[in-house]
């Protein structure tokens, strides 16, 4: 069982309406450079490591990483926009191009100027194997997985990975080269517990890594509900943005968003469909009882 965190209290939110007005305010100024936490504390009246602990405890993240979230927001809003790359960087405040390109790996899935041309240049390869829940498809670039995908056929999967990257360089099938990710995503399909770390190159928001990160450090055999996670990452009103952001996951059984279930118990959505979720459920809880009687035997003949 996670531990509840406390409820915000008026004082709280009194503090996170101040900070994050604050934060911008000076992100509209174009101010460059983030905003220090001193610079911040002073502003509130608060030590910094004061402002700090109050602020992550009711938002589940840091000042920093909120601000960030907004700036890399801005970004983004920038580079749709048709701004271009550099202009978007001025306007967003970092100090120089390295600053985005250090944080695009993971808050873009690709670089800047791919991003600002709906991915535009990635080269995908992907595989698709058979499995107990039909075929799934498992697909990367040289950074990591990017999509992970379940149906009834080949050509199903691979036309939603195509629409998925409409702009991509290429997108080629590969099975013996990303065998090794296939083996590890049917290894935990099978309801077993991950037998090694899987590299990702998935875009996300800061709430969005909250949340699937929360969903990986759910035990093999265990599931959460959506109110569960939103307690975990700090923010127990956001249930309902929980379910979207499992929702949203591109990466299937790596990110186990299938161990989420509604707050009534049921089932909930699953974008692979709600059959798959169960067995899904079945397969780690069998796998569990398994290891459970296993160790019980040791036990007993040590």
């Amino acid at each position: 069982m996670t531990r509840k965190p406390p409820k915000m209290s008026p004082t709280d939110s009194a503090l996170i309406d101040r900070t994050t007005a604050y934060i911008k305010a000076r992100q509209d100024e174009e101010a460059d450079g983030p905003v220090t936490l001193d610079e911040l504390a002073a502003h509130c009246g608060l030590s910094p490591w004061h402002l700090q602990r109050r602020f992550k405890q009711a938002t589940g993240v840091s000042p920093r990483e909120f601000e960030e979230s907004l700036r890399l927001a801005r970004f983004k809003k920038g580079l749709r926009s048709g701004a271009g790359v550099a202009a978007a960087t001025f306007d967003a405040g970092f100090g120089s191009s390295s600053r985005v390109y250090e944080r695009a790996g993971t808050a873009l899935g690709m670089t800047p100027a791919s991003y600002a041309e709906g991915g535009k240049g990635a080269e995908i390869r992907y595989a698709i194997a058979p499995c107990a829940l039909g075929l799934v498809l498992v697909a990367a670039t040289s950074r990591g997985l990017c999509r992970v995908e379940m149906g009834e056929t080949a050509d199903e999967l691979e036309a939603d990975l195509r629409s998925e990257f409409p702009r991509a360089r290429s997108i080629t099938r590969d099975d013996a080269g990303l065998g090794h990710l296939v083996a590890e995503i049917l290894h935990r399909i099978s309801g077993r517990a991950p037998d090694r770390n899987i590299p990702l190159d998935i875009r996300m928001t800061a709430f969005q890594r909250q949340v699937w990160s929360a969903l990986s450090r759910i035990p093999v055999g265990e599931t959460r509900s959506y109110g569960d996670i939103a307690q975990a990452i700090g923010q127990p009103g956001a249930a309902r943005a929980v379910g979207q952001a499992c929702g949203s996951n591109p990466v299937a059984i790596a990110i186990p968003c299938h161990r989420v279930l509604r707050n009534d118990g049921a089932l909930g959505g699953y974008a692979w469909g709600s059959q798959r979720k169960q067995a899904l459920i079945a397969a780690e809880s069998a796998s569990l009882r398994k290891k459970s009687r296993l160790a019980g035997k040791k036990t007993v003949s040590g």
